[in-house]
């Protein structure tokens, strides 16, 4: 099976939200666009739109202006880049129902959940699952059809508490519903040994890296995983800068080139 090759499409902070500059949503819809497309033209097979708004709610709660720019941006990108191409939508933290609403109208194709199960301790506060309250929300409004790809072990989930192997927070968030995981370190050995704990736990989930891969590591980790969202390395200068087409060709070659 093809290895997943998710870019990354961050935004700038958007209406309803503490530090959104006025007058400039139309300057960030226009780049996320462009992102997105440049990310088709290079071969990957799709793209996370996240906001990046420096401070978030921990509740599964987002302001409706907010969720309105959301659509909108995730509307563009789907018309932009044609029905081949997989969008995923990621309200941070943890505005999965938001998140679900708006895949289910634009079309998108799945959302990443920061925590679906348990809680995890974050520099804003708290945030606790509600897998019950999402599932029946996602069945309410005919989502069934968005997957769900939830961190287990990464920069946006810790087990807040410790003491649960990363194995078992797989099996709970498949229990749940999670249609994949999402894992990863920027320690390649941690990763590989999450990678493997998973496998042997939950045989047959679709494992997807929660980033930390380059031009350098994709080959060796993208063996053992069955996708990978892709940041910083795919952006002129770093995160944070415009995606670079010639870029994404490279690491999709590297990518397809597994065998």
């Amino acid at each position: 099976m093809a290895k997943l090759i998710f870019g990354m499409v961050h935004l700038q902070p958007l209406p309803g939200t503490p530090y959104y500059e006025e007058g400039s949503f139309p300057r960030t819809l226009d780049v996320a666009v462009e992102s997105a497309r440049a990310l088709s033209d290079g071969g990957a097979d799709g793209c996370l739109v996240q906001t990046v708004e420096r401070v978030y709610r921990v509740d599964d709660e987002s302001d409706a202006a907010r969720t309105a720019a959301m659509t909108l941006v995730v509307n563009a990108i789907v018309q932009a880049t044609g029905p081949g191409f997989q969008v995923g939508v990621q309200l941070m933290r943890n505005a999965l129902r938001a998140s679900l609403a708006v895949a289910t109208v634009t079309g998108a194709s799945f959302i990443r959940a920061g925590a679906l199960v348990g809680a995890t301790l974050t520099e804003h506060g708290l945030v606790t699952a509600d897998p019950m309250g999402v599932m029946e929300y996602r069945r309410r409004i005919g989502a069934r059809g968005v997957r769900v790809l939830a961190d287990v072990d990464s920069s946006h989930f810790t087990w807040y508490g410790g003491g649960k192997p990363t194995a078992e927070v797989a099996r709970a968030a498949v229990k749940v519903g999670a249609d994949a995981v999402v894992l990863g370190h920027a320690d390649e050995r941690r990763t590989t040994e999450l990678i493997a704990s998973v496998r042997e736990a939950v045989p047959g989930v679709q494992v997807i890296l929660a980033g930390h891969t380059d031009h350098a590591n994709a080959a060796r980790l993208l063996a053992r995983a069955d996708g990978a969202f892709v940041g910083g390395c795919l952006e002129r200068g770093g995160w944070g800068g415009s995606i670079d087409v010639d870029l994404v060709r490279r690491y999709v070659e590297i990518v397809r080139g597994i065998s």
